[in-house]
């Protein structure tokens, strides 16, 4: 067996610190052979630079995945060329640092296509994720034994359809953006796996990451004010994959929340 680990959005430095000091555990623990992290608020909350970047790596990420924020910083965008492991949403506009896949070896010999891509439904203009999609799939067929699809989207039913459509042809495929895991996970009828969210990597008691006092002031006056991550009772959240390396099918799902209680 082969478990995939995927870790959700690492917000700004209590996140980073967090997986820092206890990712290896947890990959020990969850006996993953390959971890991907959503790091499209790494740096202070919005984007990913390249110091957070190999900070995530340094701890054990094998894959990182993007979203809206990927291009906040403008100093990932030769990271996002040179290193084929940071990945951007790959429906982004053509021309766009960097690329929104990866195949990378993992147990056994197999090749997994690692994929992340942006949803349309209530976020910025991007192409349809679902052609950006079934185009790669395409392209890349034959060089890879099995996919896998980090959706960063706000619409749950979009995510539902996206999971409907690629069953079988995307054995894993997961939610990040909300930062609030969701309790749906599932395998599917043609081998797969699936759930909505996965969650976020940052305080518990706060806004999406966020203090609850820098954000408050939006909702009560209409008044933005610059946010604040939370560095209070830190939780990781994610879920684990296990795929039979015989028959690729997955053959088990979990979710997976670690506070520093957990892990003393």
């Amino acid at each position: 067996m082969l478990n995939v680990l995927a870790v959700g959005d690492v917000f700004g430095e209590p996140g980073c610190a967090f997986v820092k000091k206890h990712l290896r555990r947890i990959i020990r623990q969850e006996n993953a052979d390959l971890t991907i992290v959503n790091a499209e608020n790494a740096s202070l909350g919005s984007g990913t630079d390249p110091q957070d970047a190999q900070l995530l790596f340094d701890a054990g990420a094998d894959v990182l995945t993007g979203g809206n924020h990927s291009f906040r910083k403008y100093s990932a965008f030769g990271m996002l060329e040179e290193n084929d492991c940071v990945l951007r949403p790959l429906n982004f506009p053509p021309g766009s640092p960097g690329k929104g896949w990866c195949i990378v070896p993992v147990k056994s010999g197999l090749r997994a296509l690692v994929i992340s891509v942006c949803g349309q439904v209530f976020m910025d203009p991007v192409d349809s994720p679902f052609f950006a999609v079934e185009r790669l799939l395409d392209e890349q067929k034959g060089r890879f034994d099995f996919a896998i699809c980090d959706l960063h989207a706000e619409a749950t039913s979009e995510k539902q359809v996206f999971a409907h459509r690629f069953d079988g042809r995307i054995k894993i495929i997961f939610g990040t953006h909300t930062h609030v895991p969701t309790a749906d996970e599932r395998l599917t009828a043609l081998g797969g796996a699936y759930i909505t969210d996965i969650g976020m990597c940052g305080g518990e008691e706060s806004v999406i990451g966020l203090t609850y006092s820098s954000v408050e002031s939006r909702y009560m006056q209409n008044i933005r004010r610059k946010g604040v991550a939370e560095s209070k009772n830190i939780a990781l959240n994610g879920a684990v994959f296990t795929v039979n390396e015989s028959t690729l099918c997955v053959t088990a799902v979990k979710r997976i929340k670690y506070t520093e209680g957990d892990l003393l």
